[in-house]
């Protein structure tokens, strides 16, 4: 069976690292093992727990006729995520939404990522926020769903 999945997360970094609103922001292909001190960061394919599971992706898929393909219909994790050396978490959460927005952006403006036989959305977000001993940071979690066909 193959899914689209691996495409689409692909396609969300080269829009994410070509889009010059987030030249301040580390765009990441799944959570980074390397040592930086950005602030920002764009990261698809995790869901920003590094306490958690790792969840990147899951889809469902069937026949759409009679063998000749399949529909999936998936939703990529993305994590983006605000980082302070303060405690102003107000500031933190107003920046981890402009990160976000990029992502909607994109999606609004080309619902096929640029690719064939595939409609995507932000489907869903959810916000988390936390004042940790290096401050204040706000994690904003974006389901990037729909479906494609193989």
């Amino acid at each position: 069976m193959g899914s689209r999945i691996p495409e689409v997360i692909a396609r969300l970094v080269a829009l994410g690292d070509g889009d010059t609103e987030l030249a301040d922001v580390q765009v990441s292909d799944g959570p980074e093992v390397t040592e930086t001190g950005a602030s920002d960061w764009l990261i698809f394919g995790f869901d920003g727990d590094q306490t958690g599971d790792f969840e990147a992706a899951q889809s469902v898929s069937d026949w759409t006729d009679l063998g000749a393909g399949r529909e999936e219909q998936f939703e990529v994790t993305c994590a983006a995520v605000a980082k302070r050396g303060d405690t102003d978490i107000v500031a933190a959460r107003a920046r981890v939404h402009e990160i976000g927005a990029r992502v909607e952006a994109w999606v609004q403006a080309d619902p096929t990522l640029g690719l064939d036989a595939l409609l995507a959305s932000v489907a869903r977000t959810r916000l988390v926020q936390d004042q940790t001993d290096t401050g204040a940071q706000a994690v904003l979690l974006l389901t990037v769903a729909g479906r494609g066909f193989t």
